[in-house]
Formats: structure tokens, C-alpha cells, sequence
């Protein structure tokens, strides 16, 4: 699998990055199965969080086995200081590691959430503590929303975080100022090395009220056929700022990522804007957020 180098971290990850929330609600099992297909795909990259169900207990059982192979990360949404590091400390235990490589603080999607977080007593002042005390090598900032771009670009203002994990994908870029918002962040993401990692690459739009049962595990519908999530993929890949890509948090997409990874060579950008435009019902998965 391509690999690209995560800002001054200097990692190489996959540009596939293992988006764990796809464990948070399946057994031991199913878990086994998805992470064995990720590793044989050449995912050398995990990305989990505390709130991910439990995700970082499927993940735990095989820290043992791969730790120094992979990039380990993962996430405290908890905005107080206090709270955040017994999470983080938790979050160690869960996964079955003394260390992971990447701490980030989670869902801070607009500037009300990044004054909390950024503030006295705030959760990253845990996070810096993790980084301190040999929990955690780096550390990052993830989010949600049509404001993600612009509150990230304000975050590495405030410190200087070594990743960013915001939203990009073909849709959200026909919003110019959204696309703007973006396009000033990568600007200074590059400006600082900072490594820039994608979510929402594979999403379709909000679930539709109808039907109450949702295909899928995602908040959001995800595209699930293999042509359009080859051309999201390559989309979001053809833009060289953009080190990974998450993927969708339901098992069953990895199969339909890990191909669509494969097939890059044979998808030019033009032909994954054809494909992408002509999508139907396809919109921003923010107009509203179920959380």
C-alpha cells in the first residue's frame, strides 16, 4: 500500500488509516478478522478513540503482537483536564500499551470547543502531560463541521499541534468557503509540517429519516459501491497535502477502501470528479450532526 510521510513526525503511514470506530460494536471475532485484513492490505496506521464503544478493547488483544509495527493513536473528547487524563491513562490500559504514538484531542469542530479545550484547565493540557511523561509521542487535533478547516487553522495558531484530522471530500469542496477555509489550512499545515489526515472521504450524506434502521454502523450514509468509493478515494488522494485518509466506521467498507486503494493507478482525477458529480443524493453529512 502507498505510503506518505506524516509531516515532521516523519512517519510513514498507509495511506489507509485504520478508522477503529468500526470495532465499537462487534465482538472479539469480527474485530480479528477486519484488523487481519487491514494488516494484509499493508495498513500500518490505527486510529481508535476512548468513545469508540469498545473499540480499544478489540483492538487491545493484539498490541502484543503488532505495536512496533503499527502508528497508534487515539483520542480523548473529554474537555477537562482531570477527566481527560484518567481517560488517556485508560485508554493505555484498554489498548494493552504503555505508549501510543499519537494522542489527539477529539471532536473540536468550532471555536467554542477549541477555547475549551485550549483553555486553563483544559484537556490539552493533559495531553501535553501524556506527551510529557512518555504516553504519548505526539499530539493532534480532530474534528467535525462546516467549521473544522477554520477552527483547525486557529488551533495551530494557539499551539503547535504535530497533525490535524479534518473533513474533505468532493462535495464539501464545491462549497467555496468551505473549500477556502481548507485550502488556508493546508497552507499553513505545510507552512509548520504538520501532518493532515482526512475524514469523511467515503460519505454520502446525512441517513435519510427513512428508514429507521441504518444500513451500516456510520452516523453518516456512506458510499458502499465499489466505483464511487474508488473515486472518493482517489479524490481525496490526488490532493498530495493529504497524508491518509480514515476509513468509514463499519467493518464491512474495509474491503471496498482496501480495493479502491489498489485500483488508484487506473483512476485519473477527471474521471473521480465524473464519477462523484453524476453521484445522486449526494451532500455535506454536517447539515445536521446526531451528536
Amino acid at each position: 500500500m502507498q505510503q506518505r510521510r506524516l509531516g515532521r513526525l516523519g512517519h510513514h503511514s498507509s495511506v489507509l488509516i485504520y478508522g477503529a470506530a468500526a470495532l465499537a460494536e462487534v465482538d472479539q471475532d469480527v474485530a480479528d478478522a477486519s484488523v487481519q485484513l487491514a494488516l494484509d492490505a499493508g495498513i500500518n496506521h490505527f486510529d481508535v478513540a476512548a468513545s469508540y464503544g469498545d473499540a480499544e478493547l478489540r483492538l487491545g488483544p493484539w498490541m502484543p503482537t503488532i505495536r512496533d509495527r503499527i502508528f497508534l493513536a487515539t483520542k480523548t473528547g473529554l474537555r477537562d483536564r482531570e477527566a481527560a487524563w484518567a481517560q488517556i491513562n485508560r485508554s493505555l490500559e484498554r489498548l494493552q500499551t504503555d505508549r501510543v504514538d499519537l494522542i489527539q484531542v477529539h471532536a473540536v469542530g468550532d471555536l467554542a470547543e477549541l477555547d475549551l479545550v485550549t483553555g486553563p484547565g483544559g484537556s490539552l493540557e493533559a495531553v501535553v502531560r501524556a506527551r510529557e511523561e512518555g504516553l504519548a509521542a505526539a499530539i493532534g487535533i480532530t474534528g467535525h463541521g462546516h467549521q473544522a478547516p477554520a477552527t483547525h487553522l486557529e488551533a495551530l495558531a494557539r499551539f503547535p499541534f504535530d497533525t490535524v484530522l479534518t473533513p474533505l471530500n468532493y462535495v464539501l469542496s464545491q462549497d467555496p468557503a468551505y473549500l477556502a477555509d481548507y485550502q488556508a489550512l493546508v497552507a499553513e499545515a505545510q507552512a509548520q509540517d504538520v501532518g493532515l489526515m482526512i475524514i469523511k472521504a467515503a460519505s454520502r450524506r446525512n441517513w435519510p429519516e427513512e428508514p429507521v434502521e441504518h444500513a451500516y454502523g456510520t452516523w453518516y450514509e456512506p458510499f458502499d459501491d465499489q466505483e464511487r468509493i474508488g473515486a472518493a478515494v482517489a479524490w481525496v488522494l490526488s490532493h498530495p497535502e493529504v497524508t491518509g485518509i480514515a476509513t468509514p466506521g463499519d467493518v464491512r467498507l474495509l474491503p471496498l477502501l482496501v480495493e479502491a486503494e489498489r485500483r488508484l493507478p487506473g483512476i485519473g482525477l477527471a474521471d473521480a470528479e465524473q464519477v462523484l458529480a453524476r453521484a445522486g443524493d449526494y451532500s455535506s453529512p454536517f447539515i445536521h450532526i446526531p451528536f
